[in-house]
């Protein structure tokens, strides 16, 4: 068997509960808090089940840098390199074989997977993981998975993971899937407060924080900020201020993947590392030997504005589950602290969950590909929460107006040719437009560099990225 290999984490002790529960149905919830193990054990564990058959097994996270670590623990877990039984996928970037019985993938990719193909053939299992989230491509690809489950494919497995998270809810969306419950973390984490005075910098409030820990307890740190502008500040602050022995790490979406990677390594032999992190930290990575959290108890979310048509980020106040998801990062290898830069009394007024961004989204792309799907009225599907009137009402206009859709939300021969470039809907507009007039290399320039991170430096200045992206390609 193959989890007679795996390592005993928290969630070992409901594996045979949750296999039982598949093999019974064909869906299932597990809540597990942070360190439980849920992400890479629960995938292994179900790799010898007998309903899998010669299937795979796609395993959805929120984000390209926990696809990446999960698929290299499990692969490492197996001995192996990624590629081989385990797998990820992800825009602009694939590790497969003929092999893969394993594909871990960022959550926009199963919507693409679906909408390509809605029998999902050679797929027996979807995993959602981190589902708490509540991200729109994780709602509109469970939305899909359920869709495919009712119609197509009554024998595929659906699995809805998370740390946080009301399980009863989402079983009743499952047709009163079976919820099993995994207890405790890997090691104890205790919770301490230190209220940062009133007008004080965040980096500044911080930076003391992070030098406290350093010098009274063992171990490095990990340090949750809202976004890339204080994380620099609070580097320039430290640096030079910490022994010589301690790295300062950045790591933000900003960065390149081989930045990213670099700084969830555990610190070399003989010194400590602080990692100075956005909330992309704060879920299915383990940082080995980080035993110190700090939370700012600030993160940056995107809010879409209809009378601009633009998404802004806006600083908000964490949510308690994702307080307890940061906390929980100082316990998964070994018992740890969180210091937390609020009052105790100050986190029972913190909203309970991050609100799910399909509340406050643009859904033009939603609804475009709703279109391909056939379905011309999003809410018809099986939403947690149900797309909003209004923000539909918005979208079907937008993609009228781009001739993307018909009057009756039909897609139209425009809104197929967007589609497959795979950009938000204005983007995907730009690139059809410019490719009229002998411009689609330029556009799609642009349209890459404003869509993804990193590519050509991280510059704000878009022409000198432009510049610098031509020259490396």
């Amino acid at each position: 068997m193959m989890t007679k290999s795996l390592p005993e984490l928290p969630v070992t002790a409901v594996l045979p509960a949750l296999g039982e529960a598949l093999a019974r149905r064909n869906s299932a919830v597990l809540v597990a808090p942070p360190g439980a193990g849920k992400t890479t054990l629960v995938p292994l564990a179900l790799l010898d089940a007998p309903w899998l058959g010669q299937g795979r097994i796609v395993l959805l996270e929120p984000r390209r840098l926990a696809a990446r670590a999960a698929a290299r623990r499990m692969a490492e877990l197996l001995g192996e390199e990624p590629g081989g039984t385990v797998g990820y996928a992800m825009r602009m970037e694939n590790r497969t074989s003929a092999r893969t019985r394993i594909l871990v993938v960022t959550e926009g990719v199963l919507s693409r997977m679906i909408l390509d193909d809605p029998e999902l053939p050679g797929v027996s299992a979807v995993i959602f993981d981190e589902f708490h989230e509540r991200s729109l491509d994780g709602d509109f690809g469970l939305a899909l998975a359920l869709d495919v489950q009712g119609a197509l494919r009554p024998e595929l497995r659906l699995l809805v993971m998370s740390a946080t998270l009301d399980g009863a809810r989402v079983a009743k969306l499952l047709s009163e899937a079976p919820v099993i419950e995994s207890e405790g973390r890997a090691y104890p984490v205790e919770i301490r407060y230190d209220e940062r005075p009133p007008g004080t910098a965040i980096e500044d409030a911080m930076a003391k924080a992070v030098r406290a820990a350093l010098a009274t307890e063992q171990g490095s740190v990990l340090a949750f900020l809202p976004g890339q502008r204080e994380i620099e500040r609070t580097a320039e602050r430290l640096q030079g201020n910490v022994a010589a022995d301690t790295d300062i790490v950045p790591l933000y979406g900003q960065l390149d993947n081989r930045a990213q990677d670099q700084a969830i390594k555990p610190a070399p032999a003989g010194r400590r590392k602080v990692v100075l992190a956005t909330s992309i930290a704060e879920t299915s990575i383990t940082i080995d030997g980080v035993r110190v959290v700090i939370d700012s108890g600030l993160s940056r979310l995107p809010r879409y504005e209809p009378a601009s048509g633009l998404t802004r980020l806006e600083t908000v106040r964490v949510s308690r589950a994702s307080a307890d998801q940061r906390a929980g990062r100082a316990g998964r290898t070994q018992a740890g602290v969180a210091v937390r830069l609020w009052r105790a009394e100050q986190t029972a007024s913190l909203p309970a969950f991050t609100p799910p961004e399909i509340l406050e989204a643009d859904l033009s792309g939603l609804l475009l590909d709703c279109a391909a799907f056939g379905v011309a009225d999003p809410s018809s599907l099986s939403f947690l929460d149900p797309p909003p009137a209004p923000a539909l009402n918005e979208a079907r206009v937008l993609l009228k107006a781009l001739h993307a859709i018909d009057e009756a939300g039909r897609l139209t021969e425009a809104g197929a040719a967007m589609r497959k470039l795979a950009l938000p809907v204005r983007l995907a507009h730009m690139v059809a437009e410019a490719a009229k007039t002998g411009h689609a290399r330029e556009a799609v320039m642009l349209a890459v560099l404003l869509t993804e991170r990193g590519l050509g430096g991280d510059s704000a200045d878009l022409e000198r990225r432009l510049i610098r992206f031509r020259g490396e390609n």
